[in-house]
């Protein structure tokens, strides 16, 4: 039975460091609800983390806790399983400031369960049609290092839908971003929604496209109103 307390989340998860840029993002879908205000956490220079098959946000900000003091991810990973009485229930993924990364998927996550991990990347995911899944959101991650990692997140999202996703199929989904500004570059979230990768895909286009503006206006007040910046911005480029 699907749980629509914020408890179970049958999820895959895709986390990343763009090194060119040392941005940090992490990108989920589930069949549960609101996977975005359970199952990510992240901050700029420091880290992002996920906690999920059963999600436990304590446990997401003490892993951006222990980030924050400094530890590897590799060690964050260990000192959350010891404090977790639940470990084996849990699929954990962090990478660090410098691109270290973790993860581990515990004994008693449902199948299939796994994860793949490398340098700069996690790709984790549970009650999936199958091990493809992960490899393919590893893959995409692989074959575009050049282009902005929110659109890497992005397209790793949908690889995975189109690849078999998740049993029954996905409810919400989230993307998080985050470069050398304390607040996110991009924190976008679809709750609930019959196809949550696509709409989170359509907000997205939309979105993308004043992420520059969004970034300014925090020190830049006076900077000009969304749809006269926006106009000014086409203006420039169509010169």
């Amino acid at each position: 039975m699907d749980s629509y307390a914020g408890i179970e989340f049958n999820t895959f998860t895709v986390m990343a460091r763009c090194p060119r840029t040392g941005m940090l993002g992490t990108a989920s879908s589930t069949r549960s609800l609101a996977v975005g205000a359970r199952v990510p956490i992240g901050r700029s220079r420091v880290g992002v983390a996920a906690f999920q098959a059963v999600a436990d946000p304590r446990m997401t900000s003490l892993a951006l806790r222990l980030l924050d003091l400094g530890f590897h991810a590799q060690k964050v990973l260990m000192e959350l399983e010891s404090a977790d009485p639940h470990a084996g229930l849990r699929q954990i993924g962090v990478i660090d400031s410098d691109g270290n990364a973790a993860a581990k998927t515990g004994g008693r996550a449902r199948d299939w369960a796994g994860h793949i991990v490398k340098r700069n990347m996690v790709a984790m995911g549970n009650v999936l049609t199958g091990p493809h899944i992960v490899q393919v959101m590893a893959d995409v991650l692989d074959k575009t290092p050049d282009q902005p990692l929110e659109e890497r997140l992005m397209a790793c999202l949908e690889a995975a839908r189109d690849a078999g996703g998740q049993h029954g199929g996905q409810r919400s989904a989230s993307i998080l971003v985050y470069d050398t500004d304390p607040f996110a570059r991009v924190d976008l979230r679809v709750d609930v929604h019959d196809e949550p990768i696509g709409e989170l895909r359509r907000v997205f286009d939309i979105y993308r496209e004043f992420i520059p503006y969004y970034n300014e206006r925090a020190a830049n007040p006076d900077i000009a109103p969304l749809f006269t910046w926006l106009e000014q911005q086409r203006s420039r480029a169509g010169a």
